[in-house]
């Protein structure tokens, strides 16, 4: 294959994009990835820019990107992307820490669009072009990969310089480059793919109020399904669903009779599982029969209106920085105010100095 060819499929061609590429100080940066059949996402199509135009790199047929590893390392060019944490997550097993880093979407937001602008979208308002969306749900690892698909993933690295350029004259322009370093700074690779078994807890929403032992047993049911899931390279989903997990916990079997009972759990489960997971039920050491379940409290209306009262700092501030509030502080920051953290210690970096004030005023 030629090297004017946008499909890098050889490693001769490879080699030959790595020396185009020595000395640019910057790179559009993409990647196409199935992740639904799997635990860790499956990078497909790895999508950069060039001087002589975009160009796409088979990874499923190349096998590895370690001529790579070096571009798109910390040492090499500013790497340009759009909504980047994704990108960074299947990109980590195959070349390492991926940096610099320029997120368009971070830089749109704090200029004044949408917070979660999408990269068509943007496209549309910054440089008036219009995308074809006719290639959204690809399966992206099947090959041999046709013209138009090939012509999409290059659309999606085709414009990110170019609006790089203009979010950053933006940006410069509002006085914001300090806040756009600090959240481009927080956008690290992650050390590993997936997250630590004993965090997979913290995904579950509404366990607040569970007593002590309950909240015990969530934590190591869903360190032990993390662990399978990463072991078996699946998803979550498939080795226990979330709904069936959360029912455990919240009955706490004691026999297979029980835990077979709970609805929608696996046969599979039960029988190649079942005295494990009984035996660590058994080890957290609930009580039999367990505590009640706390009863959903009405809102305390109090704790509603001072939500209330942060929420109009937040929206009137956004209004004066034209910013969408949510870039500010999410619900879930104001609530933890509301509920008596200091602003200081929930907001990040530059917020503190725009609403740490404001919101103490308002509490």
């Amino acid at each position: 294959m030629s090297s004017s060819s946008p499909l890098i499929a050889s490693h001769a061609a490879l080699e030959d994009l790595r020396g185009r590429l020595d000395g640019v100080p910057a790179i559009g940066l993409d990647t196409e990835f199935l992740r639904e059949r799997t635990y860790r996402a499956e990078l497909c199509l790895l999508q950069l820019t060039t001087p002589q135009g975009p160009v796409c790199v088979d990874p499923l047929a190349l096998g590895e990107l370690e001529l790579l590893r070096g571009l798109l390392g910390t040492a090499g060019p500013l790497k340009v992307l759009h909504a980047a944490r994704q990108d960074l997550e299947v990109l980590a097993p195959l070349v390492g820490a991926v940096g610099p880093l320029f997120d368009t979407q971070v830089a749109a937001a704090l200029a004044g669009h949408p917070a979660q602008v999408g990269y068509a979208e943007l496209v549309r308002r910054l440089l008036e072009r219009e995308l074809p969306k006719a290639h959204t749900r690809t399966d992206w690892s099947r090959r041999p990969l046709a013209p138009e698909q090939i012509e999409y993933a290059l659309d999606d690295v085709r414009y990110l310089l170019p609006l790089q350029e203009r979010l950053t004259a933006e940006i410069e322009a509002l006085g914001r480059a300090e806040w756009l370093a600090e959240e481009l700074a927080a956008l690290t690779t992650p050390a590993g793919v997936g997250i630590d078994p004993e965090l997979a807890w913290q995904r579950f929403k509404g366990v607040e109020n569970w007593d002590a032992g309950r909240l015990a047993l969530l934590r190591t049911l869903a360190a032990w399904r993390e662990r399978r899931a990463i072991a078996k390279n699946r998803p979550r989903g498939w080795i226990l669903d979330d709904t069936v997990l959360r029912e455990m916990v919240q009955r706490v079997p004691r026999d297979r009779a029980t835990l077979s009972s709970i609805n929608e759990i696996p046969e599979g489960v039960v029988k190649h599982s079942g005295e494990e997971l009984l035996t660590m039920i058994e080890a957290v050491g609930i009580s039999d029969p367990p505590p009640p379940l706390p009863r959903r409290e009405r809102p305390d209306p109090q704790f509603i209106a001072l939500v209330k009262r942060l929420s109009e700092v937040v929206q009137a501030s956004g209004r004066e920085l034209n910013l969408a509030p949510e870039v500010l502080a999410t619900r879930r920051d104001l609530e933890e105010i509301a509920r008596g953290t200091e602003p200081e210690i929930v907001l990040q970096g530059w917020r503190v100095g725009v609403l740490a004030d404001r919101l103490r005023a308002a509490a």
